[in-house]
């Protein structure tokens, strides 16, 4: 087992007080979202996209969508993480590398977007869910990535969807899933909160 992934999820932490004196380099901010997007996704559709929020004219506008929260002003960077409606249109270019690669046959690539258009074309609810599956798997190995470089992450749902849509030109097959607030802590964060029994929650059958 690898004690320093064990490590980090045993001390991990949301956090809401940001030191607004520290900020992240571009080279960060685009390392983070290069491990981010390690996370899997279905039929590797990488149906997702990153918004890095660090301009103080940015923050001001999330902020705004985000109910005022001071973690958006304060944090080096706030990311809105953006999940996208699957296509079948858009694997020849998404499994492309993997064919120049030797990891899969190129006549597999069309079994695998027939695949994609048969289990989500025509269904929204399906699509909706692909999209925010994608945004959290990448959410959630953007905190460990974080975490990994020294930073603290602050995960947020207190959004107003709409108003981020068209404050940051979503497209029309893309959803903000969730905000990632990443910098550095300030003093008086909490600890991690306890979490209930593994009894409680798991079931062996």
């Amino acid at each position: 087992m690898n004690n320093q992934i064990v490590a980090a999820i045993e001390k991990r932490v949301s956090i809401n007080l940001f030191d607004p004196r520290r900020s992240l380099t571009e080279e960060e901010i685009k390392e983070l979202i290069r491990l981010a997007t390690r996370a899997p996704t279905a039929y590797n559709l990488q149906n997702w996209r990153f918004i890095a929020v660090s301009t103080p004219e940015a923050k001001a506008r999330l902020q705004a969508a985000a109910y005022g929260q001071g973690k958006v002003a304060d944090a080096a960077v706030t990311y809105i993480i953006c999940g996208q409606f699957p296509s079948h249109e858009t694997m020849e270019e998404r499994l492309l590398p993997s064919v120049e690669a030797g990891i899969m046959p190129a006549a597999m690539v069309r079994s695998w977007a027939d695949a994609v258009k048969q289990t989500y074309a025509g269904d929204p609810q399906m699509q909706r869910d692909e999209a925010i599956r994608t945004a959290t798997l990448g959410a959630a190995f953007l905190m460990f990535a974080a975490a990994a470089q020294g930073f603290a992450t602050g995960p947020m749902v207190g959004f107003d969807p709409a108003a981020v849509v068209r404050e940051f030109d979503l497209a029309p097959n893309e959803i903000p899933v969730l905000l990632m607030a990443v910098g550095h802590p300030a003093e008086g964060n909490w600890p991690q909160k306890p979490r209930f029994p593994v009894s409680r929650v798991l079931e062996l059958v």
